[in-house]
């Protein structure tokens, strides 16, 4: 293969490749993503909560037997994180082999893997929110998250928000379009190391 063959090969899967990690991105972000992982996989704190569910101990300490069994609140931040990952990465993988193979392009499973950990790793230490805040205030924008906020409806009574709550980081915040943004520039370098690598490889027919 000629350098100019292998330069348009090789421009050609990158471009396959970011337009799948992007075009799977929300799907696998929004809609896979369960509604309680969403909303729990940022806590912190050295505090004890249910195992079940996430709930303080401190508000319900009656519970007995497997509904009373207790973690650190970091501990179910990462287990509900290591969940939304799980799938994310279970639906890039997949889409990415699809794509790939539909067209008869073989993508070493070195090059696989290594482009979805490099999503995996960077998507979990983000959604943990406090590295991507960190990041953020690097970045000087800190004023714009405080700003773009939004307000919730208030639910009904004994519901979690009874009353209508400001919220920093959800959809439709300036926390999350710099997370989506993030992750999107991240799936960006994650395809071209997958590219280099199946080059690299040689013969993908």
């Amino acid at each position: 293969m000629t350098d100019r063959l292998r330069a348009i090969e090789g421009l050609a899967l990158a471009a396959a490749l970011t337009a799948v990690f992007d075009g799977v991105h929300s799907f696998g972000d929004q809609f896979v993503q369960r509604a309680h992982d969403a909303s729990t996989k940022g806590m912190h704190g050295s505090h004890l909560v249910y195992v079940n569910d996430g709930s303080p101990v401190e508000e319900d300490p009656w519970r007995h037997g497997r509904q009373g069994r207790t973690c650190t609140a970091s501990a179910y931040g990462r287990r509900s994180v290591s969940r939304h990952v799980a799938s994310y990465s279970a639906v890039q993988l997949a889409s990415l082999i699809a794509v790939t193979r539909t067209v008869g392009y073989r993508v070493p499973a070195a090059a696989l893997l290594t482009g979805a950990v490099i999503n995996a790793i960077t998507h979990a230490v983000l959604d943990r929110r406090d590295p991507l805040l960190w990041l953020a205030e690097k970045a000087g924008k800190t004023g714009y998250i405080k700003h773009a906020t939004v307000v919730r409806k208030q639910g009904g009574e004994g519901t979690a928000y009874p009353e209508p709550v400001q919220d920093s980081s959800g959809p439709g915040t300036a926390l999350m379009e710099l997370d989506q943004a993030a992750h999107r520039a991240i799936g960006v370098a994650a395809a071209l190391v997958t590219t280099w690598i199946t080059l690299r490889k040689g013969d993908r027919r």
